[in-house]
């Protein structure tokens, strides 16, 4: 099995990374996926995404001690139908992850550093952040930014945010490791405040959202 880690925080959350490496009957084999889930996952063109959705699959079993089943609501949001504990996934074609917590919501986004990160400075990023960035590691610093801003999107699990305008990331220097402060400004100009973590290991990013 391709476990690659399972973590608990200091603030009782638990995050699991898996690397996709097996075959698609292998992941059918370890993920125990329920009949219906197969069938809608058999509908996926794309080997690499039914691998990774097998992948997430293999990856609760190792998260849960109980079988369960896994859900979205009609905004795309991901729940565990058997177990009330809040839940964010995301995948990249190499990762899946997953971030568990009992009472707070979450989110978490991965990103590979391969890809060419350029196109986010313009759709994604404030005038402060982009003079913010540092020529030296600008692609690494762009998904850094990117990953945070999706971590807290899909934490909010709302409509129509402009991460530009409404997300906004502190000043920061990427390293192997550490934190984020950022601020979510609402459609009634009210802010609220977020403080997410990041790690980077195998030329990826991974960063996350407890609140």
């Amino acid at each position: 099995m391709a476990l690659y880690l399972k973590k608990e925080l200091d603030n009782d959350a638990l995050i699991g990374v898996w690397q996709v490496t097996e075959t698609e009957e292998e992941l059918k084999r370890l993920s125990a996926t329920p009949a219906d889930e197969l069938e809608e996952i058999s509908f996926l063109r794309s080997e690499s995404l039914r691998r990774q959705r097998l992948a997430v699959r293999a990856l609760l079993n190792e998260m849960f001690d109980e079988k369960v089943y896994l859900s979205h609501h009609d905004n795309g949001k991901p729940y565990i139908e058997n177990n009330p504990i809040n839940i964010s996934i995301t995948h990249t074609e190499k990762y899946v992850a997953v971030i568990l917590h009992d009472e707070e919501d979450v989110g978490i986004d991965i990103e590979s550093l391969d890809r060419d990160f350029s196109v986010v400075e313009k759709k994604a990023l404030s005038e402060d952040e982009i003079e913010d960035l540092d020529d030296d590691r600008r692609n690494e610093q762009l998904a850094i930014y990117w990953c945070a801003k999706e971590a807290i999107f899909k934490r909010l699990s709302v409509y129509n945010v402009d991460f530009a305008e409404q997300i906004e990331i502190e000043r920061f220097r990427p390293k192997g490791e550490g934190e984020l402060e950022a601020t979510f400004i609402n459609k009634d100009e009210e802010e609220e405040e977020f403080e997410l973590s990041y790690m980077t290991f195998d030329r990826h990013v991974l960063v996350w959202v407890v609140a």
